[in-house]
């Protein structure tokens, strides 16, 4: 039983610092390969440097709908650019922000992005036959014969359309985006009811994604920049050594007052740490959760978080042992005199956490993400990683002495 239970805690020991190798150093078998978190991570602006912008609409009272085809027109334009790690957010009910990490040359990103996006209908010699502004709707729908793009046009684009449908009978019709073809269906019948569909989507999300696309292309209304900033890399990369800096010396500082308050718990208690820490940072970078300055700060607090559980429920452990009791039955009753404490704060702290992700932005956002994946994280390794090597090592019955256990006086205790 003895040599079981510490084959166990060795085994879990060995299973997080395999985890943090591969997380933080990658693996490569053969040709297959894991890559290393600091390889895949996806910095903010404020790390990597670059510009943000808010644009507004030229418009009174722009709908919800208008304003998420504008969306969608920014996010395709910054696809477009390969800004693959910029990111685009509706702000409050007529502006919307775009944050691009690594730009080099700001006031040309903005000059192209903030452009008016232009569809247009082409036919096969390129000659226009309908623009973007003729649309008066565009939707993705499922029909028998698979997924499909309904489009709407006003009364001078249904005579525009229906013209060129009848000229080009049985040809391609290509639909551009800013220039770039986007879709080249083929004429099947002509069309003169305003009404046309285009086939050939190979799922719904496809479809959704050209109606989304001709819809922002039909933008009714034009969007200025109201608000941007550059932002160095130096600036960012110096805020980011002094961060990283703080963070290692504040999980040293964590780690030692554990182990000098709590002994072999805290002791414990670190090497959960190291777990959450893994499996937090696992979850950001491979996830492609872009990091931000406040991205950091939210892992710190849900990392304190973590700590703060442990110290309950040691201090319960402690409690119980005074009281008498065994090493089993303090640690199931401190576990269990904890647990709601522990889920009442951690559940407060994610309800703030959500609130922040729905109603923030930009850095706000960043925070809100780790800081609720962190908090739920943190909740998993302190009640069950902790329980299991804790339970493990008190198993073994090598440590007895209630002094290993954060006691004064030398006493043993029964496992």
């Amino acid at each position: 039983m003895q040599n079981k239970s510490l084959a166990k805690f060795l085994i879990g020991c060995l299973i997080i610092a395999f985890a943090f190798y591969i997380v933080f150093f990658g693996l490569e078998i053969g040709t297959a390969s894991i890559p290393s978190v600091q390889k895949v991570i996806r910095y903010g602006l404020d790390l990597k440097g670059g510009v943000y912008i808010v644009y507004e609409a030229a418009k009174e009272n722009p709908t919800r709908r208008e304003m998420e085809s504008a969306l969608q027109l920014i996010r395709t334009r910054l696809d477009m650019r390969n800004f693959y790690d910029a990111t685009a957010t509706i702000q409050g009910s007529k502006r919307i922000r775009v944050e691009i990490p690594g730009v080099k040359d700001p006031d040309e990103a903005i000059q192209y992005i903030g452009r008016t996006a232009l569809i247009e209908f082409k036919g096969p010699s390129g000659d226009l036959i309908v623009s973007g502004r003729n649309v008066v709707d565009a939707y993705a729908q499922q029909t028998a014969s698979g997924y499909v793009v309904a489009l709407k046009f006003d009364k001078e684009g249904t005579k525009k359309f229906a013209e060129g449908t009848k000229k080009y009978l049985g040809q391609n019709i290509g639909i551009y985006l800013d220039g770039k073809l986007i879709s080249n269906p083929i004429v099947r019948a002509e069309i003169d009811n305003g009404e046309a569909i285009i086939e050939g989507m190979k799922d719904l999300e496809e479809a959704k994604t050209l109606a989304q696309q001709i819809k922002a292309g039909a933008l009714p209304f034009a969007l200025k920049v109201i608000e941007s900033k550059a932002i160095g890399p130096s600036l960012g990369n110096e805020a980011y050594k002094t961060t990283l800096k703080a963070c290692i010396i504040g999980l040293i500082l964590v780690f030692l007052f554990m182990i000098i308050f709590y002994r072999l718990p805290g002791l414990i208690a670190d090497i959960a740490l190291v777990a959450y820490v893994v499996i937090l940072v696992a979850i950001v970078g491979y996830a492609k959760i872009t990091l931000t300055l406040p991205g950091i700060a939210g892992i710190v607090l849900s990392a304190a978080m973590a700590v703060d559980a442990n110290i309950l429920i040691f201090a319960r452990l402690k409690e119980e042992l005074r009281n008498g009791k065994t090493l089993r039955a303090a640690m199931d009753a401190g576990f269990r005199r904890a647990l709601n404490a522990v889920i009442d704060s951690n559940v407060t702290t994610i309800i703030a956490g959500i609130v922040l992700l729905f109603l923030g932005t930009g850095p706000v956002k960043g925070f809100a993400w780790t800081l609720t994946i962190g908090i739920v994280v943190s909740f998993f390794t302190a009640i069950t990683v902790t329980r299991f090597l804790l339970t493990s090592i008190i198993n073994t019955g090598l440590f007895k002495d209630i002094r290993w256990y954060g006691g004064k006086k030398t006493r043993e205790v029964d496992a």
